[in-house]
This record gives C-alpha cells, sequence and structure tokens, in this order.
C-alpha cells in the first residue's frame, strides 16, 4: 500500500480494495519503524489519524467519492493545527498547540484528508537543508549523510521514503522546489496569493506561500485542487477562480513554446546536472514543444536582493515571539527588558538569530533606502524580466538546484554558500510566478530535479508539463534503497 500514490489511493478506496483505516494504520507501523533513521516527524498524530480515517470511511460508506477522501497527508510544522503542537521546528514555540487550523489545514481535512502527523523543517523555515530545527537535522532517504534540502526538507524526505503519499510544504525561495529535486519529488509553489497563508506561520509575508510535495504531478493537482482559493481571512489571497488542474494534465504540448535562460547555464551549474535538464528538454521537444534560448538578465541580483527583503521582513513577523504571550519562557526573568532578551535568545536558533540581525540592520535609520528600498527596486526588474519573457515563450525550464544534495554538515561553516543554493528558485519568489520541481534523473545515486516557471495563476500548464513528461518517462517511480 505504501508504494501508492494518491490518485492510486482514491481508485483503490472507492474499489473497496482496503479501508482509509487499514491504510493509516500501515503508514503509521511505517513511520514508526523507519522515522528514526530519517527524522522526518516532529509530532505523529496517530489517534487525530484513526479519527478521521474511521470518519472518512463512513463517509465512503454513505456514498461520497472524493479524489482526497481517506488520503493520509502530513503537514509541514508550520501550519496552524488545533490542539497539536505547531512548533515551526523551534524553541520558542516549545508547547503551543494553535487553538484552530490554518486555512490550509481546514480545506484538506473537508476534503477528507487524514493527519497522519506534523513534519520536521528548518527552523522558522529558515534554510536550504533542514539543518537548523531544534528537533535535529532531516536526513535524505537517498542517502542518509546528505541532507534533503529545506526548509520543507521534512516533508520531502517522509513523502520520498514512502512514509507517506503527498504532504504540505511551504515556499519563501525554492522551499518546496528544492528539497524535491534533492529526493526525487514533484512539488509545486503556486503563484503568490494561490494558496491562503491564514495560519500558516510567516517568515517573509511577501514571499511565503503554500504548496504540495508528491510522486507525481497528477497528485499535486489533487492536492492543490483542495487547498486553493480566495481566503477572506488572508488579506494576501487572491479572488480569482480555481482553474482544474486536473482537466488541465492531459492537455498535449504540440505547440508549447519553452524558453532557456542562458543564465541557467554558466558558471555554478554542476555539468551533469545541465546535461540531466537538456535530456528533458530532448523528451519535451518530441512531444511537440518548441525550444528558445532567452535572458533574465536580472537574476544576478535575486540572491542579494532575497537576503534583504526575506530578513527584513523575517526581523518584523518574528518580534511576535516574546515570551509574553505563548511558547518559551526564560526562567526567573528580573526584569521585562530581561524577559524579551533572554526568551528570544535562548528560543530562537543561530540561523533565525543571522537572519534577525541581517533584517532588523537593513530596516534601520539610514539604511532602509540604501539596502531595503534597493532591494525592492530589483525586485521589480526581476518581475518585468519575466513579463518580458512570457510574452515570448510560455513556460521557463531550467535547473532547480545547482549541485546535488551536499553532505550533512559541509556547509555550516559558510551559510552564503548555502544560500547560494537558491539561486534558480529565488525569482519565483521573488515576482511571486508559479514554479515547479519534477524528477530528472540521477548522477550518483542522487536525484536531479527540472524546474519550469510560469506566468501568473498558470499553475495548471505547469502541472500539464510535468505530467505529460511523466507519462514518458519513469524517473519518478524510482524508490530510494531500504524504504
Amino acid at each position: 500500500m505504501y508504494q501508492l500514490t494518491l490518485a492510486e489511493i482514491a481508485r483503490a478506496l472507492a474499489d473497496k480494495q482496503f479501508s482509509s483505516e487499514e491504510l493509516s494504520r500501515s503508514l503509521l507501523a511505517r513511520i514508526k519503524q523507519l522515522d528514526p533513521q530519517l527524522n522526518s516527524f516532529i509530532t505523529v498524530t496517530e489517534e487525530l489519524a484513526l479519527e478521521q480515517a474511521r470518519a472518512a470511511d463512513a463517509r465512503r460508506a454513505a456514498g461520497e467519492n472524493g479524489a482526497l477522501l481517506g488520503a493520509p497527508i502530513g503537514h509541514k510544522d508550520l501550519f496552524c493545527t488545533q490542539d497539536v503542537l505547531t512548533s515551526c521546528a523551534s524553541k520558542i514555540l516549545q508547547g503551543f498547540k494553535a487553538p484552530y487550523n490554518a486555512t490550509v489545514v481546514e480545506k484538506l481535512n473537508a476534503a477528507g484528508t487524514i493527519t497522519l502527523g506534523k513534519l520536521n523543517m528548518d527552523e522558522f523555515a529558515m534554510g536550504s537543508a533542514n539543518e537548523s530545527s531544534h528537533y535535529g537535522a532531516v536526513k535524505n532517504p537517498w542517502d542518509t549523510s546528505r541532507v534533503p534540502g529545506g526548509s520543507s526538507g521534512g516533508s520531502a524526505a517522509a513523502v520520498a521514503a514512502r512514509l507517506l503519499p503527498a504532504a504540505t510544504g511551504t515556499d519563501t525561495g525554492g522551499s518546496i522546489r528544492q528539497p524535491a529535486a534533492l529526493t526525487n519529488l514533484t512539488g509545486i509553489k503556486p503563484t503568490y496569493g494561490r494558496v491562503s497563508r491564514w495560519g500558516m506561520i510567516a517568515y517573509a509575508s511577501s514571499l511565503d506561500q503554500g504548496g504540495p510535495l508528491a510522486r507525481t504531478a497528477e497528485d499535486c493537482a489533487l492536492l492543490l485542487q483542495a487547498m486553493a482559493g480566495f481566503d477572506p481571512k488572508d488579506s494576501t489571497s487572491v479572488e480569482q477562480p480555481v482553474d482544474d488542474y486536473l482537466a488541465a494534465l492531459a492537455q498535449p504540448l504540440s505547440g508549447l513554446r519553452i524558453g532557456l535562460p542562458k543564465e541557467y547555464f554558466g558558471a555554478g551549474l554542476d555539468a551533469r546536472i545541465g546535461e540531466k535538464v537538456m535530456a528533458v528538454v530532448e523528451e519535451l521537444k518530441k512531444l511537440g514543444a518548441t525550444v528558445k534560448e532567452i535572458s533574465l538578465p536580472n537574476m544576478q541580483h535575486a540572491i542579494p536582493a532575497y537576503y534583504v527583503i526575506a530578513p527584513a521582513e523575517a526581523s518584523s513577523n518574528l518580534s511576535r515571539f516574546d515570551g509574553v504571550r505563548f511558547g518559551y519562557r526564560c526562567e526567573n526573568p528580573v526584569n521585562l527588558e530581561d524577559l524579551y532578551k533572554r526568551s528570544r535568545g535562548e528560543g530562537f536558533g543561530a540561523e533565525v538569530k543571522r537572519r534577525i540581525m541581517v533584517g532588523t540592520y537593513a530596516l534601520s535609520a539610514g539604511y532602509y533606502d540604501a539596502y531595503y528600498l534597493k532591494a525592492q527596486k530589483i525586485r521589480r526588474l526581476i518581475k518585468n524580466d519575466f513579463l518580458k519573457a512570457f510574452n515570448e515563450v510560455d513556460v521557463i525550464l531550467g535547473p532547480t538546484t545547482p549541485n546535488l544534495a551536499w553532505k550533512l554538515g559541509e556547509k555550516n561553516a559558510d551559510p552564503v554558500s548555502a544560500y547560494l543554493e537558491d539561486i534558480y528558485t529565488i525569482t519565483a519568489n521573488l515576482a511571486g510566478i508559479p514554479g515547479l520541481s519534477m524528477p530528472a534523473g540521477f548522477v550518483d545515486g542522487l536525484p536531479v530535479g527540472v524546474q519550469l516557471l510560469g506566468n501568473y495563476f498558470q499553475e495548471g500548464r505547469l502541472l500539464n508539463v510535468a505530467h505529460q513528461y511523466q507519462q514518458v518517462s519513469d524517473w519518478h517511480k524510482q524508490t530510494p534503497k531500504g524504504f
């Protein structure tokens, strides 16, 4: 059962091959047995899962037949889940149980999904390796001495190891797509505003976006269909009808115009990854696509702009964690200032402190214009590059990451080298456009991902291209040894 995709689970449940409770019990046993090797879960919600599974079975017995009804998933541990620990993988949220569900959780609950647990992540989603978690690093099931990518590394590792068929993630600068690439999954970051951010604990409010991680584009379409839509509780949510993503999957690719940015294939890209990307391009050409070289000239400024904007927003968002209202509080504070300083000093990890300091500096008097304002102007130039490109092409294709999954601890002494792993993914967040990563093969036994970028609200097009490629390839069907 654990090898089944979400779409296959839906068919099997409809055919009464097994019940949701049987499937959930099987996966819970598998999590108990295998997750100690990976550390992908922070909380396993066994009682909740079995209660939801029995309810889903009752709904099916009464004649309901929704695609996600009875399907087990997990949530990245920054989606608030009622009466369940929501920690953002940080000591400062120690013991915090949200009194409500995030809109994404509520929508997926309504669709009948089963929550098997909350998944490990980089602390407050700050990282590219899932090594900054208060609960310890997550390991990549393809090679447990390596990182699974971040910040949605727990979600990616659990799905790749077949502990779950799919999971939610969030993407602020590549945090769905990069771990998808490093663990052989399909993951999509929707257009900013397509999926509600209400109840999703913020890192950088103008960049964060929730989305699904699964093994196939079809499964991502199933999940995104349930997750997407306008939410009046979220001021950044866009009031626009949701496309039929499943219907879009079957469209032929004849006439599809693919753009290859010359900036993606220069220095810094592992040549072996470049070869895998071009092999995907050749397959898409066989399916009817045409290809042309394009330019995204301001991409070179993306990393510095992102690492001003995101920390600036983080310094503001994380000011609420002060030891007063919820979460961790230092012992025996002598006054209010001591309470603030020690609660935050003891509660936040090193990477979070680094980004808060950078962001506070960038927003301070005398530096706002020099750093934050200039970064926002660069952001607009990057958006303009994409708008110009999408006048010429339908999708933009390139590598998801410049390198393969690296060894645990390898980049800890040099955070900038880890930041550079996001070079191809960050631009989509700065511009607010959708991006998808899909499996494209292996180098030395490690997965390689190809990234597709689309125009605003063109998630259906990205899922369509990925699905059509997955009909003529089987990279997405490969399973890590031992799992």
